[in-house]
Formats: structure tokens, C-alpha cells, sequence
């Protein structure tokens, strides 16, 4: 037991168990101070016990107050503390308030702790465990919405089932219960956007333009979403994988989660800020590992460009954009050959263009002559996906009228399949 001023006992409303005061109590207190057991506070001089006590205190004009040291972990510690005291003594909690501490306690306590917390509780409150229950029945259901929320959305990140029983302290049969309800039971505006059934418009013919970017697509090299929209509808279904090892500030990502297609997205750079969504993966170095191939329907590509996108990424002699031609050529179709062998019955789009003003000398180069050349699966669609012409200033199109010379706008997505 010390002495401290009672100016410095910090009382902390939130903190403290009783919601009402009694006014009679403090003035009978304040009567005889020498007859009060001390109040207790933690290492910080928040008040744990004694309000009245030391409310008489200050009544009776009294400096210094006696208090015992209790200290606290965290605010919550505190809050128990207050409780259990105001248990043994004083004026009772309410009903009401009692709830509230209940809630209020529960609400942080570690998920793997509160079963046990309940009982705990029970005995605290001086209540039956069955009344704890009842009480924190809508955080136990707020808690296991949220918690099957992370699962799903891990799901749908092509986590595997391990690694999400791990993250989320579950067994991965209740990995399996939770994936399998809430892909039944989608609400219909889940379903509607999922099919493509809302907010988007069919692309019938296969040129694939439009007159203003998506908003949010500003990021260099990031693809242009609509046109990833479009694959998704005509080559995937809700709940299937699709992948993008090119994934930029994630916007595929983005959209699957919009579309419910499950989606395993990496980049040798992951956009910063992006880091819990991109995996770093650079293909140069080998095709990802996935867990499960055969779910795979869309392999999506949209590689730095060569010569176009030369050290916008990096210095790095492995980035694709940096390689001499030779060498880009090669590792593209090794990328895409690659990833056709691991594929059972899938689609691989790759979006590319023909490098001219960035080339020695502006000179024509033909990515996707190239591709087609080295990658031998069958063709399902050549799209065409052209630029708008304001992407060239002035001094270029000087240039094209002085040497007799065209300038490139076309863009095309070339779409492989595979089935075995």
C-alpha cells in the first residue's frame, strides 16, 4: 500500500463496470476517510476499484489518497479486474450492465479462447453460463460470418485447404463445410454478377474496342480490364481458376473476386500496397506451383512488352522487357508451351502488340507472327483489341508522313486451347 495524490488517480468511465453512482454512499464515506480500505489502481493510476472511495476523497478535500498496485495488461484486464472486485463488494452490477461487460470483454478475447472465456465469465458475473450465452450468441454468429467470409475469400485466392485451416485455427473439414455453403447458397446479386448477367456487355464480334479507358486502369502496363472481363465470360465459369503470373496492380484479381472465379495472380514485382493479393513469382525463373492444375480454365498473359516497357520495371537483364529479341521471343513461347503441358482442358490468352516506334529505326517486329510460329495448340479466337490513336503525339506522326510509314494501333489477344 502507498500514498499517491488524489489528483493523479485517473479515472477511466469507459473502463469502469458500474454505469450509476450513489451520491449517499459518497457522502457517508466521505464522513471518515481513515475508516476506508485503500483504492486500487494499476502501474498507470487507473482507477480498478474504489470510485466511491475516492470520490469521497475528493469531497472531503483530501490530498493524498491510500492505494494498492494492481498491475494491468490491457484495457480489457483492467475491465475484469474492476468486475471481479465489484463483485465481492459495493454496489451490484445491473442486469444491464453486466451484458454489457460481457460483450465487452468477449468481444476481445482471442477466438481460440472463448469457449473457455464463457465459463469464465459465467463465474465472474455471478450467472448462470447458459445466460453468458445467450447474451454473446450474436457475437458467436458475428464472429463465425466474418471468420467464413476470410475462408472463402482465401478459397477463392487459390489458398489451399491447409493453409486456410491453419490461418483460421479450423479443421479442414470445416475448410470444405464453408466453401461448399456458401458456394450454394450465393445471394442472387452474387449469382447475377458471377454470370455476367449484370453490368456488362456481350461481346459478340471479335474486335474488342472502346473509346475510354476503365476507370482505375492508369497503372503502367496494367491491362484493360473490360478486355479481361470478356475472357472470363467466354472461357470460364463461376468458381473456376484462372491465372495471371503478369498481374500488375492486381486488377484480375479484382475482377474475379467480382465475378466469383477462383484466381492465383503473381508478379516478379508485386504492386507495393498489393503484397497480400499479388504472389511474387517470376516466371523466367519457372512456371508457379499450383495446387491444382486440372481446376485451371483460363491462363491469362499480358507480359512487359519488348522494347516498350524496357526498364520501366526494372534494370533487371531478366525482365522480359529488357531481353535482346531473340531471347523475349523464345522465353514467351517457352511460357506459354510451359504452361499448356501442366493445363488439361483450358484456354491460354496472351495479349500482345507489334513493337515499331520503340524498335531500332521504328522498324515493324511482329510479336504475334512469332507466337504463332513457336506455339503449335490450336487456335480458338484471335481478337483484335486496338489502341486509340491519341497514344501518338505530334513528333510521331510527323515522322510517319515524312518516311511514307503507318503507325501500329493493333493489339491482339491471341487464345490457345488445350485439351487432353
Amino acid at each position: 500500500m502507498t500514498e499517491i495524490a488524489v489528483k493523479d488517480v485517473v479515472f477511466r468511465e469507459d473502463l469502469y463496470p458500474r454505469l450509476e453512482k450513489n451520491q449517499r454512499t459518497v457522502d457517508q464515506y466521505a464522513e471518515d476517510l481513515s475508516v476506508l480500505p485503500p483504492v486500487e489502481v494499476n502501474q498507470r493510476n487507473e482507477l480498478i476499484d474504489g470510485w466511491h472511495r475516492w470520490t469521497a476523497h475528493r469531497k472531503a478535500g483530501a490530498e493524498t489518497v491510500s492505494v494498492t498496485v494492481t498491475e494491468t495488461v490491457s484495457d480489457e484486464h483492467l475491465l475484469e479486474l474492476a468486475i471481479r472486485r465489484n463483485a465481492k463488494h459495493g454496489l451490484q452490477l445491473s442486469v444491464e450492465d453486466k451484458r454489457d461487460m460481457a460483450r465487452r470483454i468477449y468481444n476481445a478475447t482471442a477466438e481460440r479462447d472463448r469457449e473457455r472465456k464463457k465459463a469464465d465469465l459465467a463465474s465472474m458475473l455471478s450467472v448462470s453460463e447458459r445466460t453468458v450465452r445467450d447474451w454473446l450468441s450474436r457475437i458467436d454468429k458475428d464472429t463465425r460470418d466474418a471468420r467464413d467470409k476470410r475462408i472463402f475469400a482465401m478459397w477463392l485466392a487459390c489458398h489451399t485447404g491447409p493453409e486456410i485451416a491453419a490461418a483460421e485455427g479450423v479443421t479442414r473439414e470445416t475448410v470444405s463445410e464453408v466453401v461448399g455453403q456458401i458456394s450454394a447458397n450465393l445471394p442472387k446479386s452474387d449469382q447475377a454478377t458471377s454470370e455476367h448477367a449484370t453490368d456488362f456487355d456481350l461481346p459478340i464480334y471479335n474486335i474488342w474496342k472502346q473509346q475510354a479507358k476503365t476507370p482505375g486502369a492508369s497503372h503502367f502496363g496494367n491491362s484493360e480490364i473490360r478486355l479481361v472481363d470478356n475472357l472470363l465470360y467466354l472461357y470460364t465459369q463461376p468458381f473456376d481458376v484462372v491465372v495471371d503470373p503478369f498481374a500488375g496492380s492486381g486488377s484480375t484479381a479484382d475482377l474475379c473476386r467480382k465475378r466469383m472465379r477462383r484466381y492465383w495472380v503473381s508478379d516478379r514485382k508485386p504492386a507495393v500496397g498489393r503484397e497480400d493479393v499479388i504472389r511474387q513469382h517470376d516466371l523466367t525463373d519457372g512456371l508457379p506451383r499450383l495446387p491444382r492444375w486440372h481446376d485451371v480454365r483460363l491462363v491469362y498473359l499480358d507480359p512487359p512488352y519488348w522494347k516498350q516497357a524496357e526498364g520501366k520495371y526494372s534494370d533487371d537483364p531478366q525482365d522480359l522487357a529488357n531481353m535482346d529479341l531473340a531471347e523475349f521471343t523464345k522465353t514467351l513461347a517457352d511460357i506459354v508451351n510451359g504452361f499448356a503441358k501442366k493445363l488439361t482442358q483450358a484456354h491460354i490468352a496472351l495479349i500482345i502488340q507489334p513493337t515499331q516506334w520503340n524498335a531500332p529505326d521504328h522498324g515493324f517486329t511482329d510479336h504475334i507472327a512469332d507466337m504463332l510460329r513457336l506455339v503449335k495448340h490450336p487456335l480458338a479466337m484471335r481478337i483484335s483489341a486496338p489502341y486509340e490513336s491519341q497514344q501518338y503525339n505530334a513528333q510521331m506522326v510527323e515522322w510517319a508522313k515524312k518516311n511514307r510509314q503507318v503507325l501500329v494501333l493493333t493489339r491482339e489477344i491471341i487464345v490457345w486451347q488445350v485439351k487432353r
